[in-house]
């Protein structure tokens, strides 16, 4: 017989199970503080012993983390698929640059395309909600914040197409910019031209997936990065050609 016995669920399996999902689904976030003992106990409808035993269980398996004194967290490991090491390597190398932007270029490429085609009306307003946030910081110019909200609009985009895989393999690619490994990044937000012209690549990719044209908006994020990826070339040559003019300078100095 290929039937067995139904055992009932121990209380702290379904506590990590529910907590897998989160982290999962992305919708804990690496780092991300879980709420007091007492708070997560009342909420899940669990004792406290029970939720003690699967927090360690997720603390073993490196899912949480304890911070004695601050509480428990979702762990930091979590938000990035590159070891410090491949950070470093990667910042060394300029190419880095080109095929990090290809590589996000197919990704949230076939994520537009998915979440124009299936993802739900909270997904959009959700998109569109970031969106409008570009909008409003658009109007009072700040680089820093500017290059803040445009992660999490493409970051809304993947996350509405709904595959857990591409949610965190876009979070770790995200993680590398927060690394400060593709510096030139904000400063595209601080020429007002460009600027300009990102909000409204940013716009045509919002319509797409509002109207549920997917092959528009995948298309729209292709011209979008292949733009961007144009003007840090851009900058890198400039910055090139700075350096080389700066030690000629220097040399014309020696010389005097």
């Amino acid at each position: 017989m290929p039937f067995q016995k139904i055992e009932a669920e121990k209380l702290s399996d379904a506590v990590i199970r529910q907590i897998e999902e989160l982290i999962l689904q992305g919708v804990l976030s690496p780092s991300e503080r879980l709420p007091s003992e007492r708070d997560l106990a009342e909420t899940m409808g669990v004792s406290r012993p029970s939720l003690r035993e699967a927090l360690s269980r997720l603390q073993k398996d490196g899912l949480l983390v304890a911070r004695p004194g601050s509480g428990i967290y979702v762990a930091e490991v979590l938000g990035s698929a590159f070891s410090p090491a491949l950070v470093r390597l990667i910042a060394r190398h300029p190419r880095a640059t080109s095929d990090y932007l290809a590589f996000r270029k197919d990704l949230e490429g076939l994520a537009a395309e998915r979440a124009a085609q299936s993802a739900d009306e909270v997904d959009l307003a959700v998109i569109d909600a970031a969106f409008r946030k570009m909008e409003t910081a658009h109007a009072d110019p700040d680089p820093q914040i500017e290059a803040r909200l445009d992660v999490g609009f493409h970051m809304a985009i993947v996350e509405a197409s709904h595959n857990v895989i591409a949610l965190h393999m876009m979070r770790s690619m995200q993680e590398l910019l927060q690394a400060g490994v593709f510096r030139n990044r904000a400063r595209i937000f601080a020429a007002t031209d460009l600027r300009n012209q990102l909000l409204e690549q940013h716009r045509a990719i919002n319509a797409a997936i509002q109207t549920r044209d997917g092959a528009l908006a995948r298309q729209r994020i292709g011209i979008h990065l292949d733009f961007v990826a144009e003007q840090l070339l851009l900058q890198q040559r400039a910055d090139e050609k700075a350096d080389l003019a700066r030690l000629r300078l220097r040399g014309e100095e020696t010389k005097g």
